[in-house]
């Protein structure tokens, strides 16, 4: 009779064991508790590059601006990355090669805005009917989509033998049209004005 109850036991034995280790499974294979949350970013570096270089192309496949840096660090949270050495160059058929330069820089997500700091300068070439221009500062904005470029800083520009300082400045590379803001002052020689009034552009 014992031993009857005995081997009876048995099936329920392995299936008391059989719900323990199914128990067990489910405990460990569920997420603890905020592990399913999602976590915000951090302000930390989720890649980096070294000799930078993209390209924008235009419909016909020529190169319309070109952005190169030393170094590049982008960061997860603001998707903003830091540059080292930025040079951003803009070519236009029928119009000098403008480039902006920095010792540092960012650049946002998609490109369409790129800061310099640090010496930040933009020469325009010579050539097309216009004298070599040059403007420096310790800031420039870069407005890729708009083909603009400003500051809210003081800025020393040079167009050919023409020197001014302003508080501030915008250049609209597209109209080639350059507004100084603040307190400006300087000289335009007589060989870089052609008899206008309008501000070097």
């Amino acid at each position: 009779m014992n031993r009857f109850r005995w081997t009876s036991l048995i099936p329920l034995a392995a299936m008391a064991a059989l719900a323990g280790i199914t128990y067990w499974l489910l405990q460990a294979t569920l997420p603890h508790e905020n592990e399913g949350a999602v976590k915000p970013k951090q302000h930390t570096p989720d890649y980096f590059a070294d000799s930078f270089s993209v390209s924008e192309l235009d419909q016909s496949g020529a190169t319309q601006y070109r952005l190169t840096a030393a170094t590049l660090v982008h960061y997860e949270d603001t998707e903003v990355s830091d540059l080292t050495k930025p040079a951003i160059r803009a070519f236009q058929p029928g119009k000098p090669v403008v480039t902006a330069t920095g010792d540092r820089g960012t650049v946002n997500a998609d490109a369409s805005i790129v800061d310099l700091y640090d010496s930040a300068r933009i020469l325009r070439d010579a050539g097309y009917g216009d004298p070599q221009m040059q403007a420096d500062s310790s800031h420039f904005r870069v407005l890729v989509n708009d083909d603009v470029i400003e500051t809210e800083k003081p800025v020393k520009l040079q167009r050919g033998q023409s020197i001014m300082t302003a508080s501030g400045m915008k250049y609209n590379n597209v109209t080639r049209v350059m507004q100084l803001f603040g307190n400006v002052r300087g000289a335009i020689a007589p060989a870089d004005s052609g008899g206008s009034q309008k501000q070097p552009g």
